[in-house]
């Protein structure tokens, strides 16, 4: 497995990140597709296995259960020292003050519960879910700052925002004399590239690495256009970030994976591999090719006319997922 640093930090990671919405209870509502200890063992070894060794996950995903999964999982198949571990803040976890959002109260009450959940003391890397425009972006840094002082969190990210929001925090932190944010965790793939409109070149003026999130765009770039899975047919999310204009895109995609006679998510995947502000690209996995097809697009050269053949089909749309 090829390592990276985070951008300009000094945390080396694996080039390819786990991304753990897939794992969680079952038995939580509207998390039914979800894997549970047993059934994610043979996902959580293979990428140890392929050393895959950083971990993202977030205290919403199945209502913290899916930091419960992985936390047993470091413990069992791994040590805490070999794996990279990221979770995330802002999403409701109850209706209480302290439930949701990026108040000073709310990632002091968040933090401790994740790390419990996750059975550690300490986080890698802790990203900010989304902007909170309710809650000042000083109060903000200087919690996290401070989470990060107090040894709870080593680095600090964040995720999906405009680029004038996001240059804002990181002014804040630098007036502040307060940590800065080492990463940026944003949807990127060929189906949704409207990052590279501005935040990519912030991103690369700050030093900021990408962790692009549905760099398969949701599945819609791993299998010929129209054709569903059982977490594509619930997924209500498909029907509003992608549309029909989007079946010449994957159609694109499909024709140069056939031309080579490699799956279509190790193109889609080795295109968004080969922008140089990307650190890592997060994948949900749930079944064990997924991770060899992503490793495979590690080793994966497109050519330009390639590229260009797969770029061509995209039209300007508003971003989705803020």
């Amino acid at each position: 497995m090829q390592t990276t640093r985070l951008g300009t930090s000094g945390l080396n990671i694996s080039r390819l990140a786990l991304g753990c919405m897939s794992f969680g209870d079952p038995a939580v509502e509207g998390n039914d597709w979800a894997l549970s200890d047993e059934a994610a063992e043979p996902i959580f070894r293979q990428a140890l296995d392929l050393g895959i060794n950083f971990w993202d996950t977030a205290n919403v995903y199945g209502d913290g259960t899916s930091e419960e999964v992985v936390g047993r999982a470091i413990n069992t198949y791994s040590r805490r020292e070999d794996i990279v571990l990221a979770t995330k803040v802002f999403f409701p976890m109850h209706g209480g003050p302290g439930g949701g959002g990026l108040s000073r109260k709310a990632i002091l009450e968040q933090i401790d519960a994740s790390l419990t959940r996750l059975g550690t003391d300490y986080v890698d890397l802790y990203q900010i879910h989304r902007f909170d425009p309710q809650t000042p972006i000083e109060e903000t840094m200087e919690v996290l700052h401070d989470v990060v002082k107090a040894g709870k969190v080593r680095y600090l990210g964040a995720s999906s925002m405009w680029a004038w929001q996001f240059a804002l925090m990181q002014h804040a932190a630098d007036l502040g004399g307060w940590t800065r944010f080492v990463s940026m965790q944003n949807q990127y793939s060929l189906m949704m590239r409207e990052e590279e409109r501005e935040m990519f070149g912030l991103l690369a003026d700050q030093g900021v690495g990408s962790l692009p999130w549905s760099p398969l765009a949701r599945g819609q770039l791993t299998r010929p256009w129209g054709q569903q899975t059982k977490r594509s047919g619930a997924d209500e999310l498909i029907a509003d970030r992608f549309n029909a204009d989007d079946e010449y895109i994957a159609g694109a995609c499909e024709k140069v994976a056939t031309a080579r006679g490699i799956p279509m998510a190790q193109v889609a995947l080795a295109w968004v591999l080969r922008n140089p502000v990307v650190s890592a690209p997060l994948v949900g996995a749930t079944k064990p090719h997924h991770l060899a097809d992503a490793a495979a697009a590690l080793d994966i050269s497109l050519t330009e006319d390639e590229v260009a053949a797969l770029e061509a089909p995209y039209t300007p749309r508003q971003p989705t997922g803020y």
